[in-house]
């Protein structure tokens, strides 16, 4: 059972100054994240409440689901921007990608540069059931085409969870980590919060990102992290300034 006997620790009390979220679903109507402008309004400020100081933006590109281009991510950055500084909202913001990998995205990168994080940092995922059948190759291509992967979310591939050998193998064939940050305090469950926690114990998180999408998920910023030990953590909230803008 996770522990509810710790001293109490809240994200708000360790984001370290000038602290760059990574992955967040920010840009309108353009995924399951912000549905409005006025949600993105909404949850860039709730997200300066609690102590980012700036985000590096991430919808989806999953094809058939989230039919999203490079183009038309970086048009609505565009808007987005413009709308925050209708209203005055000074906040540094700007647009990448969530790539999902299938057999779709080693067409996408073998034709057309992809939306990166930073130079040829590239955030992937995959789907929840199962891992594509080429995982290795799709990373294999990825890295051939010129990108470093950083795999969201890897605590949350349940899949993986017993084969904890399967983490080992993704960083030994080039993968980063960025674990969710909601992990660490119950929100996807205590399996998903044992697995982050062993990343962490055992290094193997370089990133973090909030994957905000909606008030609930800004809301649970307000619980506790149930780490024993927030040091891992807070060494990988530190590598994230190398995206700072």
């Amino acid at each position: 059972m996770i522990s509810f006997l710790q001293k109490k620790i809240y994200f708000k009390d360790i984001i370290p100054d000038n602290f760059t979220d990574i992955h967040s679903h920010l840009l309108p109507g353009i995924d399951d994240g912000a549905r409005s402008i006025e949600d993105t309004f909404f949850l860039i400020d709730q997200m300066k409440e609690i102590g980012i100081s700036r985000v590096i933006t991430t919808p989806h590109i999953i094809k058939n689901i989230w039919d999203n281009s490079k183009f038309s991510i970086e048009l609505l950055e565009i808007e987005t921007k413009n709308q925050l500084l209708k209203k005055d909202v000074h906040f540094p913001i700007k647009a990448a990608a969530e790539y999902m990998m299938d057999g779709e995205f080693v067409k996408l990168f073998q034709n057309e540069p992809l939306l990166t994080l930073k130079e040829n940092y590239v955030l992937v995922e995959m789907s929840y059931i199962n891992p594509p059948i080429q995982l290795y190759d799709i990373i294999f291509e990825l890295q051939i085409a010129g990108y470093i992967p950083i795999l969201a979310h890897p605590e949350r591939y349940v899949f993986f969870h017993e084969n904890f050998e399967t983490y080992k193998k993704l960083i030994k064939f080039g993968c980063l980590f960025q674990l969710n940050l909601l992990s660490t305090v119950g929100y996807y469950g205590e399996n998903v919060f044992k697995i982050a926690k062993k990343l962490l114990d055992l290094g193997m998180i370089e990133y973090v990102g909030t994957d905000i999408h909606h008030e609930k998920h800004i809301n649970s910023f307000g619980n506790k992290i149930l780490l024993k030990d927030i040091s891992p953590l807070k060494i990988a909230m530190k590598n994230n300034h190398f995206f700072s803008f």
